[in-house]
């Protein structure tokens, strides 16, 4: 995390504060529609900056920048609530496996294997291809009901589904967030999360229990994995 970009708590907390009026203005109840501030490619003051905002929940995408945080944080803000919401690597579930609250990006057996071992009981959302784009992660919707059958046999609480909108005009993503609403109810879900910085309105008029905000919240900043990609949340 040695290219990480400062963040100005002031901005923060205006900007939680307009996200906030955003989702309200879709329809949603602010204090319902959980909001995770997505941190990854900044450093843990963007942590406590969102926490100074009311933002209780934090989304982490690469495991050893997550784990560099808690740790760094370990005197920090509380309560603090760690979420996944990367494609999870097997080989590195175990460097956050002790601070994960919610693992939304369970996609495959493989890695709800991997989450059972290292957090037996673990609360998890599967993730779903809802848009068809082959570089997105997530398992397709057709066998999402037996991934969540195979995860309750595994002792991991199956809280909800989460999926990504299709790159492009935001309402495009309403047929798929729309489809993963379907989706959840059929299997009895509670938990939906989908929208991110462009799409939220979309996502929560269709249904949204959680969203996951990073640019809106903190401003664009380079992916590290890629050295000139933005990340889109």
């Amino acid at each position: 995390m040695s290219d990480v970009v400062p963040v100005d708590v002031d901005a923060v907390a205006a900007r939680v504060a307009e996200v906030r009026d955003r989702i309200a203005a879709a329809g949603g109840d602010p204090q319902r529609v959980r909001l995770v501030a997505v941190t990854k490619g900044f450093g843990p003051d963007a942590v406590i900056a969102a926490h100074a905002a009311g933002v209780l929940d934090v989304g982490e995408g690469y495991a050893q920048e997550m784990a560099a945080k808690v740790e760094a944080l370990a005197d920090g803000p509380r309560p603090l609530h760690w979420h996944f919401v990367g494609r999870l690597q097997t080989n590195k579930v175990r460097l956050v496996a002790p601070s994960v609250d919610l693992w939304q990006s369970i996609d495959r057996d493989a890695v709800g294997d991997e989450v059972a071992k290292r957090s037996p009981g673990a609360r998890v959302l599967v993730q779903v291809n809802v848009s068809g784009e082959a570089q997105k992660g997530g398992c397709e919707p057709g066998g999402t009901a037996d991934l969540v059958a195979r995860l309750g046999e595994l002792g991991l609480s199956v809280a909800g589904l989460m999926a990504i909108g299709p790159s492009g005009d935001p309402e495009a993503s309403r047929p798929a967030f729309r489809a993963l609403r379907t989706l959840a109810d059929d299997l009895g879900l509670a938990e939906r999360s989908m929208g991110m910085s462009d799409d939220l309105e979309i996502a929560v008029s269709e249904g949204a229990t959680i969203v996951r905000v990073g640019r809106a919240l903190f401003g664009s900043r380079p992916d590290p994995r890629s050295g000139t990609g933005r990340m889109r949340h």
